[in-house]
């Protein structure tokens, strides 16, 4: 029996699901199914430039898993351009990744950011240095990844 997949942390909603070569109609082109995580994958390493051990991280996955997916993601872009078929992003194994609320304690400003992203260290209102996670938070003084892991997400349909 394989091991069950781990849960991938997704932080990215692409504008556009559906790719194709110009000039020649849909129902006559093949289609490659790219996975949101394989898309996310692509997103931090090649886009960002973040080294596969810190992106792995950001995902909620091994350095290894993200090695397989980044070179599955590769392979399929590859063949969709090449071979002159349609690109699909849709499913996979994923939860998209929340946000994360502070709270300047100078000027009462609360703001989100993505998980993933770095903190910010002062207040984008008054800039102050005083800032701490908003206590209505769902996270608040809880582990980051808590929800994350085996049984805890179902694989996206298809």
């Amino acid at each position: 029996m394989p091991r069950p997949f781990k849960c991938r942390r997704v932080c990215c909603n692409p504008k556009s699901d559906y790719f194709k070569p110009r000039g020649i109609p849909v129902y006559q082109l093949e289609e490659v199914n790219l996975t949101m995580d394989e898309l996310e994958a692509v997103r931090l390493g090649d886009l960002e430039g973040i080294y596969q051990e810190d992106a792995a991280s950001k995902m909620n996955i091994s350095r290894q898993t993200f090695g397989n997916i980044i070179d599955s993601a590769h392979k399929k872009i590859a063949d969709a351009l090449l071979n002159g078929k349609a690109l699909m992003i849709k499913g996979g194994v994923y939860t998209m990744g929340r946000m994360r609320k502070f709270k300047c304690l100078a000027c009462e400003h609360v703001w989100e950011i993505p998980y993933g992203a770095a903190r910010q260290r002062e207040c984008p209102r008054c800039k102050n240095t005083n800032t701490h996670r908003a206590e209505d938070d769902k996270d608040y003084a809880r582990k980051v990844g808590a929800g994350f892991g085996r049984g805890k997400c179902g694989r996206s349909q298809l």
